[in-house]
């Protein structure tokens, strides 16, 4: 079985690169980090990754301006993101279902387990 891509965007690039070895750790995922959200709709229509983890509040463009640019383009509006932020905590994203507004929201920090449980539960959604 082939391994499922993943694009981090996040400003934050400690955290990223964390992130991004604790998931190819698991030998599931191939992660690729874009830390410039300015440039992250081209990384990922060049990447073409089958999930977005992408963090809500960065320096030069803000997550959900990413998400409204990745939903216009028809190559990338059915790659499913997944919002990252510290803005919530864990207890707000579990009485949601892990849902805000309609998108998939992961509190940070999270545990592995929480992330990959999110994880799979939208990229079965493809």
């Amino acid at each position: 079985m082939s391994k499922r891509k993943i694009l981090i965007i996040d400003d934050e690039e400690g955290f990223s690169e964390m992130v991004k070895l604790n998931l190819e750790s698991t030998g599931m995922y191939d992660v690729k980090v874009e830390t410039d959200p300015r440039k992250a709709v081209q990384e990922a229509f060049l990447y073409q990754p089958d999930l977005v983890l992408l963090d809500v509040i960065m320096a030069k463009k803000e997550g959900p301006e990413v998400a409204a640019e990745m939903i216009q383009n028809p190559t990338l509006r059915k790659i499913p993101i997944v919002f990252l932020t510290a803005t919530i905590t864990q207890q707000e994203v579990d009485q949601g279902d892990g849902v805000i507004g309609g998108h998939a929201f992961v509190a940070k920090p999270s545990g592995l387990n929480t992330l990959l449980r999110t994880i799979e539960r939208n990229l079965v959604l493809v």
